[in-house]
């Protein structure tokens, strides 16, 4: 059975980061292993659904698709340490009267390398505007965007159609080259990709006439999106390798803002529609029945005797699907009260008023 994050922290779809924190704060002191009567399985569970929802794009790939993705290819590299952040202090500059460029060499000893990092294209992130209506229910899309992908006449390979390929003299097939660069440290050697084959070991000996010889195109390219159901304006949904691709790599992912267009009669609250129902001050006293518009079609809705101004009534089942059903309609009552009376509107109201009333 599929794991519910928001139900294992016992939050709501629209909960804050906020409330998400505190609500793992609360369980994870309360299960903590180290903790008299504490639950390691439990305490385990909390922290999972904590670390995806925690996550700003985490979520939003798990509130779209239910799951999240791995497979990012950047972040740590030697043991788990992220040289990145700590190389970005070293710059290329001078020290003590030497020419340097330390970043690059935590890059080739932490794993930046070419020869251990998997190269990844661009990605690519574009908006898409939504009805409300397409929001609440979900929707096919298809957007054609221009990126850089593989060359369809030669395939990737860079090569004219029917030739072969030949070794890389530049690296003798190796994919790789070595440096050589002096520091004050002293004398480094440095593995990096060969940029004549792009760490392939192999050249076209003839080149596509297409993308002369890089196995890469600008090109068009539809992509079909599917819009889940109850997806909120500003969340953001994530294709893996739908974005730029590159030689020797994997693709980059493509990011979709959406954005949901307000509607004029339906507003949003969770996984509730709200509206506002004018009624006539008679069917306020008397009671009545109103045609009601609903994302399904009209409905009859009953005003009980006596409602009262900004009372709620709700109908169920007509609101944004929650995945187990729908969430509900709340119609909040507006009672019109007349500005002027006629002359025998004016003696009922008043024998009302000598009434009691």
């Amino acid at each position: 059975m599929k794991k519910n994050y928001y139900d294992i922290l016992g939050v709501k779809k629209e909960s804050t980061d906020d409330d998400i924190k505190k609500a793992f704060r609360k369980l994870a002191h309360k299960y903590h292993p180290d903790k008299q009567g504490g639950d390691e399985k439990k305490f385990k569970e909390i922290s999972e659904a904590y670390s995806v929802l925690s996550d700003k794009k985490k979520r939003a790939e798990y509130d779209a698709y239910g799951k999240t993705f791995a497979g990012d290819h950047g972040g740590a590299g030697f043991g788990g340490f992220d040289y990145s952040n700590f190389a970005q202090g070293f710059s290329r500059g001078d020290f003590q009267g030497s020419e340097f460029d330390f970043g690059d060499i935590f890059n080739d000893f932490f794993g930046g390398g070419r020869g251990a990092q998997v190269k990844r294209g661009r990605d690519i992130s574009i908006d898409i505007e939504l009805s409300f209506r397409e929001a609440v229910f979900g929707v096919e899309r298809r957007v054609l965007i221009t990126k850089t992908g593989v060359c369809d006449t030669c395939g990737g390979s860079g090569a004219k159609k029917g030739t072969a390929m030949e070794s890389c003299s530049a690296c003798n097939g190796n994919g790789q080259v070595r440096e050589t660069r002096k520091s004050f440290l002293g004398t480094f050697t440095s593995v990096r990709e060969c940029p004549n084959c792009s760490g392939r070991g192999e050249v076209p000996k003839e080149k596509c006439s297409e993308c002369k010889g890089e196995g890469l195109k600008k090109k068009e390219e539809e992509i079909k999106l599917s819009i889940p159901s109850g997806i909120n304006d500003g969340e953001m949904i994530r294709m893996p390798e739908r974005g730029e691709a590159v030689v020797g790599g994997v693709a980059g992912d493509l990011y979709i803002k959406i954005h949901v267009k307000p509607d004029s009669e339906f507003k949003r609250d969770g996984f509730n529609i709200t509206k506002d129902l004018p009624i006539k001050l008679t069917d306020a006293l008397l009671g009545a029945e109103y045609n009601v518009p609903t994302l399904d079609g009209d409905i009859k809705l009953k005003i009980p005797m006596g409602i009262s101004h900004g009372e709620v009534l709700r109908v169920k089942g007509k609101g944004v699907p929650n995945g187990s059903g729908r969430g509900d309609m709340l119609v909040k009552v507006k009672i019109h009260f007349p500005q002027k009376l006629s002359r025998s509107a004016k003696r009922i109201v008043e024998d009302l008023r000598n009434e009691g009333l």
